[in-house]
């Protein structure tokens, strides 16, 4: 398995798919935040919110984690891969958890502009804001008080960014089981892209019914998972953290339990 993750992570690194959605990140991160530093300013209407969250971290995320879902996973059952790797001995428990692991790395990759212009925007003090749809690190970057920065320390800035992360990827893990029982990217995309709107109505509804509530809560899509902020406890960032990495390796399992018996043409 270790043999795998490596030769997958060799292989992303020089893939033009993965370095062009990095661009896209960067740039989608440096306008989300200008938008949000501005709409406080005067200097954008208020009208304006709507394009900014357009460059959200969540939103882009949800389709460009879908897209290397595609491209990665469903590419390597176009060009053989995944056959040479069980034909040669790997077992397909080996391969997915490898799969999962190399696809989690790769998010983190392209969400690194986000964690990186949300640190320095914290940095200088400013008021961002960008209404009530903030969400992940433009909400962690709209509703964080300058004084609050100085108090939490590094230390709390980096466990927050690092559990927003964790979160994105056990959202995206459910491309996983897609992309190997699907095998194909344009689905992917289209159901994820789908469940993600879905997830964001069963938020409304969550908070209407205390009982699916805490049935959403348990799933990194529901709760306050995607809400993280400094002034958040260090037991509900665990709690979040400890949600998330289940809700990955029950995805594991679900892709194992498809996938086990799967033929391979």
């Amino acid at each position: 398995m270790y043999n795998l993750i490596w030769a997958d992570l060799f292989k992303l690194q020089k893939s033009t798919v993965v370095k062009v959605m990095f661009g896209i990140t960067t740039i989608s991160a440096l306008a989300m935040a200008i938008i949000a530093y501005l709409i406080p300013q005067g200097t954008l209407d208020g009208s304006m919110i709507g394009i900014g969250f357009m460059f959200s971290d969540i939103n882009v995320i949800s389709i460009l984690g879908a897209v290397i879902a595609g491209v990665y996973i469903c590419g390597d059952f176009d060009n053989k891969t995944i056959h040479d790797a069980i034909a040669i001995g790997n077992s397909r428990a080996f391969v997915i958890i490898s799969k999962t692991i190399v696809f989690s790395s790769t998010l983190g990759f392209i969400l690194l502009p986000y964690v990186i212009i949300t640190g320095l925007g914290l940095s200088t003090g400013y008021v961002f804001s960008m209404g009530s749809v903030a969400i992940g690190f433009l909400h962690m970057l709209t509703s964080t008080d300058p004084t609050t920065v100085l108090v939490s320390g590094i230390g709390k800035i980096l466990a927050v960014m690092l559990t927003l992360m964790i979160v994105y990827v056990a959202q995206l893990s459910i491309c996983v089981p897609l992309a190997f029982v699907l095998k194909k990217p344009v689905p992917v995309v289209a159901i994820y892209y789908g469940l993600s709107i879905l997830s964001g109505q069963l938020m409304v509804l969550s908070a209407k019914y205390p009982v699916f509530n805490r049935f959403f809560a348990s799933t990194p899509y529901g709760g306050n998972h995607v809400f993280v902020t400094l002034d958040t406890g260090i037991g509900d960032i665990l709690g979040t953290i400890a949600v998330s990495l289940l809700f990955i390796v029950i995805m594991i399992a679900v892709t194992y339990i498809l996938f086990r018996k799967s033929e391979i043409k």
